[in-house]
């Protein structure tokens, strides 16, 4: 009987620590889906420098909002690389193709290369499931001329949806509106003109 217990015992434990191993990790990225580049070809180059984040989000997995003071962390549900890259790339991408234009950020460039550098970090960067998607942060963009610079701050939140795809398809898009007004500057000190923060 005691034998017949224990062998019980052992096959749940051992069922259980199966159903544990058998829950699949999902990974996330920000990069959106390559769009047909704009027309024509920007007569300069860009610079997507590295992005800051928060601390209480810069891990591997999903960190969710759960009311005024409480987080999840989904140990389940992870960027597919550390989330400041993802953010770097998911701009770097919006911007070449809003642009014409190409990120030079760690490769050789010729001295007489026009670039535009562009900093962006972020300070807020919640996520709500049933909610909204929020990304706040401050941007400089300085251009190719001596002290030609603009200095901002964004905040966009874009509906979540129920799900950690339509969560993640979210900041998608609100990290594409602040890639909007990003462009909005590139493009006026990239020829020469004053730039204002497009909000």
């Amino acid at each position: 009987m005691i034998h017949s217990l224990r062998l019980a015992g052992l096959v749940a434990l051992i069922g259980s620590l199966g159903a544990c191993a058998s829950s699949p990790t999902h990974f996330h990225t920000l990069v959106p889906p390559a769009a047909p580049p704009a027309s024509g070809t920007a007569a300069f180059v860009i610079d997507v420098q590295p992005v800051g984040v928060p601390p209480q989000v810069d891990q591997p997995a999903l960190v969710l909002r759960q009311g005024a003071s409480s987080i999840a962390v989904l140990d389940g549900e992870r960027w597919a690389s550390p989330l400041g890259d993802e953010i770097r790339a998911a701009l770097s991408t919006d911007l070449t193709a809003r642009l014409g234009t190409h990120d030079v950020h760690g490769l050789p460039r010729a001295r007489d290369a026009k670039v535009v550098r562009v900093q962006f970090d972020v300070r807020r960067f919640d996520s709500v499931l049933g909610g909204d998607a929020t990304v706040e942060g401050a941007w400089s963009v300085r251009g190719p001329a001596e002290g030609a610079a603009v200095t901002c701050a964004s905040r966009v939140s874009e509906p979540a949806g129920s799900s950690y795809d339509s969560l993640v398809d979210a900041h998608q898009r609100a990290l594409g509106k602040v890639a909007d007004q990003l462009a909005v500057a590139i493009r006026s000190l990239a020829a020469g003109q004053a730039a204002t923060c497009a909000l």
